[in-house]
């Protein structure tokens, strides 16, 4: 069982070293083990860490009052300890996959058989936390001296096991910048199609993990070396030529600290993908209509299964450069309402690689100098007349309100006018030229 499906907490290094030692004093072999060890080994703090056992999964809840069995059958047991919450898994080895993420049963075994199940080498290595030795059946240290990215044993058996492995290839070589040794990499390309078989939710959770990192620049082109980008994309209708251009991608022209949400940066990596298939001379407003952005967002939600939010996040992050971008120069109004969008910062982003790209580069220029402008000034005072003030002076309410009143909140952003009593006029204008218009009660 993977530590990332489920959802627990992080914890504490001391906390995991005191199961460590309550495993040990009860007569059972207990490390620490694969990711944690890796994350050390490279001088990075871990988020939480994992413990293998020869202790079986019945064991390891006799042990300890506080248990959750969250995967028994794989001998994966959580253990709540003082401040946290640590995955204890029993030494296996796995049977066979059938549906190339799970094994149909495994057997409880040793530390030397665990390893040798595993994924790659850097993620194949124990740890005992009390002497900081490194047990290493795989060959890990070295791959990770030498940033090398290996899988363990016969590549193309590890893929055919567990096909989010072409995912989670991907995200360890671009995360601590790993080179994909030649007989893995081309293993990830021959089973590259079998991502179809992965639950939407799966390949989404490791998306996220690598579009939201700074390394998400190598790992789109890993994506695209490894023709995996294509099967992610499969349910957008133009389907880009391989290899990637580097001198035509958003991506890697994105800001590589710009913070994005998981919806906005896969607004951006869509539209990426889809711009890679036209010629040099397209014009790139032409995906950015409403039915391209609602095209990519269908697309997205059929392949990924993203939740709402992040729907709403893809296809507001895009709708949005629609005024920003198109002819004529966007309203104070305009700036000022997209401004006080929570995408826009996401936007705005996506405006920083097009101009690095060279697009529409006087355009934004234009756009980054209003911004900061209007950055001295209130984006989003409260409006100065409302649906309710309507009413009480005597409009009946209709479909002309939700118009009218937009109306007037752009007249108060462009400083046309500044006080209820100016907007009442001219919400009695505006609705003298309605038609039909409402009409006052007596």
């Amino acid at each position: 069982m993977d530590a990332q499906s489920v959802n627990k907490p992080p914890c504490l290094r001391d906390d995991a070293v005191d199961i460590v030692k309550h495993l040990r004093a009860a007569g059972h072999t207990a490390y620490f083990a694969g990711g944690c060890v890796r994350d050390e080994l490279l001088g990075h703090h871990p988020k939480d860490y994992d413990i293998a056992t020869d202790a079986t999964p019945r064991q390891v809840r006799n042990l300890f009052p506080h248990t959750e069995a969250v995967g028994a059958a794989f001998g994966v047991i959580l253990v709540r300890h003082r401040r946290s919450v640590v995955e204890v898994a029993t030494f296996r080895s796995d049977g066979t996959y059938t549906d190339g993420r799970r094994p149909q049963q495994v057997q409880f075994t040793t530390a030397r058989d665990d390893a040798q199940r595993r994924d790659f080498t850097i993620n194949g290595l124990f740890l005992d936390p009390l002497t900081n030795d490194v047990i290493d059946y795989v060959d890990g240290q070295a791959d990770l001296k030498n940033h090398q990215l290996r899988a363990i044993g016969q590549a193309d058996l590890r893929f055919r096991e567990d096909h989010l492995r072409l995912l989670r290839a991907v995200r360890f070589a671009a995360r601590y910048d790993l080179r994909i040794v030649p007989d893995t990499a081309d293993a990830i390309r021959r089973h590259a199609s079998q991502l179809v078989r992965i639950s939407p939710e799966r390949i989404a959770d490791e998306l996220r993990h690598i579009f939201i990192s700074p390394s998400r620049s190598l790992a789109w082109r890993l994506l695209w070396d490894f023709s995996l980008i294509g099967v992610i994309f499969r349910f957008l209708a133009q389907l880009p030529p391989a290899p990637l251009n580097p001198s035509r991608s958003i991506v890697l022209h994105l800001d590589r600290q710009a913070s994005l949400p998981f919806g906005s940066i896969l607004a951006i990596v869509a539209l990426d993908y889809q711009y890679q298939a036209h010629a040099p001379d397209f014009d790139l407003r032409d995906l950015l209509t409403n039915a391209a952005i609602q095209t990519a967002a269908s697309a997205s939600r059929k392949a990924l299964k993203i939740s709402n939010d992040e729907s709403a996040q893809l296809s507001q992050t895009l709708r949005n450069l629609q005024p920003l971008l198109a002819d004529p120069n966007p309203s104070i109004a305009t700036l000022k309402r997209f401004l006080a969008q929570p995408t826009a910062s996401p936007t705005r982003a996506l405006l920083g690689a097009l101009c690095a790209l060279g697009l529409f580069t006087s355009r934004i220029a234009q756009l980054n100098q209003q911004f900061a402008q209007l950055a001295q000034t209130e984006i989003a005072p409260p409006p100065l007349i409302t649906g309710d003030d309507l009413v009480a002076a005597g409009y009946h309410p209709g479909p002309a309100f939700k118009r009218v009143l937009d109306q007037l909140y752009d007249a108060q952003l462009e400083g046309q006018i500044t006080s209820q009593a100016q907007a009442l006029a001219q919400a009695a204008a505006y609705f003298s030229q309605a038609a039909p218009s409402p009409r006052r009660r007596a």
